[in-house]
């Protein structure tokens, strides 16, 4: 998938595929959007024969000259899925306003991308960093090592610091803080100012139940009777005992994942998954 400043400052026509109307299961809620020129994509409205559909109308729409188009699609056996619902699709081809609105768009929701800050670039920090780079979300890593710093390849954020309380009291609301440093006096610090801040989304402190007892009792001796109850720790124990970085890694990241999208879930309308 092309990125979508390049898809729009290439040769050819591009058209808009807007999810307009949803009725019933869909793969996609309404208002996602694509965009589509002769051979390249930017995003997506759910995948499967839905959207391979509007694909091809939309090649037809940019070859035959035409201006707007709308879809009306079935989600069933029809054509080959079983979602259930029903969808319809505006096709349009772009002028340079639209296009100009659309970067405007794409920057928009970029910036509001909620923060995930990891602290600690370890060998488990740099595995969540991996995987967070490829999803809907402000990656940053924080460490006071250098030398750990430059072994990550993610294309995420660093921050170098000695300080990194520092970047916890300057993330923006709705942030999330994963706590894995490389020293556990560090870790309890990092984590009492991740849940001092009472606006965090999601706050995990990897370790174990024994570890997660003695940060509670420090929180309520050091840090005024803080209390611990939004603490996630052990972070990513939900059922596997593989150790290894990766592994960890795609359990928190699941964790952070449900954390973040908990609250515009429960405002969507039920997806299903394209075939």
């Amino acid at each position: 998938m092309i990125a979508l400043d390049r898809l729009l400052s290439g040769p050819g026509p591009v058209a808009r595929l807007r999810l307009c109307r949803v009725r019933g299961s869909s793969p996609r809620e309404a208002g996602c959007e694509m965009y589509v020129s002769e051979r390249a994509l930017h995003g997506t409205i759910g995948g499967g024969q839905l959207e391979h559909r509007a694909i091809t109308a939309a090649r037809a729409l940019l070859a035959r000259g035409d201006l707007a188009e709308t879809l009306d699609l079935p989600l069933g056996p029809e054509i080959g899925q079983c979602c259930g619902g029903r969808v319809e699709i505006a096709l349009s081809r772009m002028g340079a306003q639209d296009r100009q609105a659309a970067l405007a768009r794409a920057a928009e929701a970029a910036a509001a991308q909620p923060m995930v800050q990891i602290h600690g670039a370890g060998h488990v920090g740099r595995a969540l960093a991996d995987l967070m780079q490829h999803l809907p979300v402000r990656c940053v890593l924080v460490d006071s090592r250098a030398a750990e710093l430059t072994l990550c390849a993610a294309r995420v954020e660093t921050r170098l610091t000695p300080l990194p309380e520092l970047e916890i009291a300057m993330a923006p609301p709705g942030s999330a803080f994963i706590v894995l440093t490389h020293d556990h006096a560090l870790d309890f610090l990092c984590a009492s100012m991740a849940l001092q801040r009472n606006d965090a989304r999601y706050v995990g402190l990897i370790g174990s139940a024994t570890k997660r007892e003695k940060f509670r009792r420090f929180a309520r001796d050091q840090c005024d009777g803080l209390e611990t109850h939004a603490l996630t720790c052990p972070i990513g124990a939900q059922g596997s005992r593989d150790k290894r970085p990766e592994v960890i890694a795609a359990f928190v990241v699941a964790e952070v994942l449900a954390a973040l999208t908990h609250a515009q879930g429960a405002a969507q309308p039920v997806a299903c998954a394209a075939e």
